[in-house]
C-alpha cells in the first residue's frame, strides 16, 4: 500500500517544474527521495545551487502538489544541494547532451532571431526592442532579449531588473525574467554596474558567443538582439554566429539620422541577412490642444531609409511601423515600465502591437523542419 502511495506522490511531483528551468523536478534529478509513513510524506529536494532564489516558490509548489494525494496528511520537506556530477547531468539535459553550442544556430531551430539595428545611437533602439519583446510576450509568444550592446547596455534599466543576477549552474546560467520575457545583458556579469567594459574586437565576438551559448534560453519563439549602434564587430559577429538571423533597422524621421541608419541595413545585406523592414521611431505626434500633427524630429526618414534599402537589396523593404513621439515612452524607460504595459491603449503601444503582428509572420515555410516535440 505504501509503495502505491509513493507512486502517486511521484506522479504529483511530475507536475512541479523548476521555476527557472521550466522542467519537471524528477526529470532534472532534483527529487532525491520520497518516503511515506502514517500520513506523513518526507521529500528531499536537491537544489542546483546553494541559496537558490526560487526555494520558497519550490516549497509552495511541492506542498500544493502532494496535497492532491488524499492519503497525505502532512509534508516533511527538506533541501540539499547537487554535487558536481549531478549538476553536469542537468547541464547535459538542458543542452540535449551536447557540449557548448548555440541552439539558435542549429538547422532545426524554430526560434526567429531578429537583430534590432541602427546606424547611430539616440534613435530609441533599446526602447523599441524592449517594447516589441513585451508586446510579443503579451500575445502568448515565448520571447527573449539579448542585450548585445556590450558597451552601452541599457535593457536592464528599461526592464526594471537593474542589479539582478542570473542563477548560474557552473558555466550555464538562467536568464532573468521580467514581464514574461527572458533577458540576458552584459551588465548582469559586471562586479559593479558602473564598471566600464573595455573589450577589443576578438573579445566582443567571444562575449556574444558566450551569452548565446552559455544561457539556458529554453524553447523560444522569438529572440530579439539589441545591437550596438553602427556597423562594427558585434554586427559582423552576429552574421557569423547566427547566419539565419534577420534585421530590423530603426531610425528617426530626421533625414540626417536616416542616412546613417541605412548603413546598418547595408552591412546586414553584405552579411546576407534578411532585412525585415524599417521602424521609424519618434514620428509625428498630435498636439494635445488642437490635435494637429507635430513633426518634432522632421519627416520622411523612415520612408527614405526603406526606399534606399529596397534599391540596395532588390526587393521591397517595407516601413513596418512608425512610433509616435511621446514623453511617456521615455518616462517608462527611466522607471522600468514599458509603455505597452503602463499604457496599452496609447498610440505608441498600438503601433508596437501592429509591428509585432508583421515581424512574427514567418517569411519561410516550416515544412521539413523537425519539431522539438516529445
Amino acid at each position: 500500500m505504501s509503495n502505491e502511495i509513493i507512486a502517486k506522490i511521484n506522479t504529483a511531483l511530475q507536475g512541479v517544474s523548476d521555476p527557472e528551468l521550466h522542467r519537471p523536478l524528477p526529470e532534472l534529478g532534483m527529487v532525491e527521495s520520497v518516503e511515506f509513513n502514517k500520513g506523513v510524506v518526507s521529500v528531499k529536494i536537491l537544489l542546483t545551487i546553494s541559496g537558490c532564489p526560487m526555494r520558497d516558490r519550490l516549497q509552495k509548489d511541492i506542498s500544493d502538489a502532494v496535497k492532491t494525494v488524499e492519503e497525505v496528511n502532512s509534508l516533511d520537506l527538506s533541501f540539499g544541494v547537487m554535487n558536481e556530477e549531478q549538476r553536469n547531468n542537468v547541464k547535459k539535459l538542458l543542452n540535449g547532451g551536447k557540449e557548448r553550442f548555440i541552439p539558435f544556430a542549429q538547422p532545426d531551430s524554430l526560434t526567429r532571431v531578429i537583430g534590432i539595428a541602427s546606424g547611430k545611437g539616440g534613435v530609441g533602439k533599446s526602447s523599441v526592442t524592449v517594447n516589441l519583446a513585451v508586446a510579443a510576450a503579451q500575445k502568448g509568444l515565448k520571447v527573449g532579449i539579448l542585450d548585445a550592446d556590450v558597451y552601452g547596455h541599457s535593457v536592464p534599466r528599461l526592464m526594471n531588473i537593474v542589479g539582478k543576477r542570473p542563477t548560474a549552474i557552473d558555466q550555464t546560467f538562467i536568464p532573468v525574467e521580467a514581464f514574461g520575457v527572458k533577458v540576458v545583458s552584459m551588465e548582469m556579469f559586471k562586479p559593479e554596474r558602473s564598471d566600464a567594459v573595455a573589450y577589443r574586437g576578438p573579445m566582443l565576438h567571444k562575449v556574444l558567443e558566450q551569452l548565446l551559448s552559455d544561457a539556458y534560453w529554453g524553447d523560444l519563439d522569438l529572440l530579439l538582439l539589441d545591437l550596438p549602434p553602427g556597423t562594427g564587430d558585434i554586427a559582423i559577429s552576429l552574421g557569423q554566429l547566427l547566419p539565419a538571423s534577420e534585421i530590423v533597422v530603426v531610425t528617426t524621421p530626421q533625414i540626417a539620422a536616416a542616412e546613417v541608419s541605412e548603413r546598418a541595413g547595408r552591412i546586414a545585406h553584405q552579411l546576407k541577412q534578411h532585412i525585415i523592414g524599417v521602424i521609424e521611431n519618434m514620428s509625428d505626434t498630435s498636439c494635445t490642444k488642437c490635435g494637429e500633427p507635430i513633426a518634432i524630429f522632421g519627416t520622411g526618414g523612415g520612408l527614405e531609409t526603406a526606399k534606399h534599402l529596397s534599391t540596395l537589396v532588390g526587393t521591397d523593404v517595407e516601413l513596418i511601423g512608425q512610433i509616435p513621439f511621446t514623453p511617456a515612452l521615455r518616462e517608462g524607460g527611466d522607471i522600468g515600465q514599458p509603455i505597452v504595459i503602463s499604457d496599452p491603449t496609447c498610440p505608441a503601444s498600438e503601433s508596437f502591437a501592429k509591428i509585432v503582428e508583421k515581424i512574427t509572420l514567418r517569411p519561410k515555410s516550416l515544412v521539413g523542419v523537425r519539431l522539438s516535440v516529445s
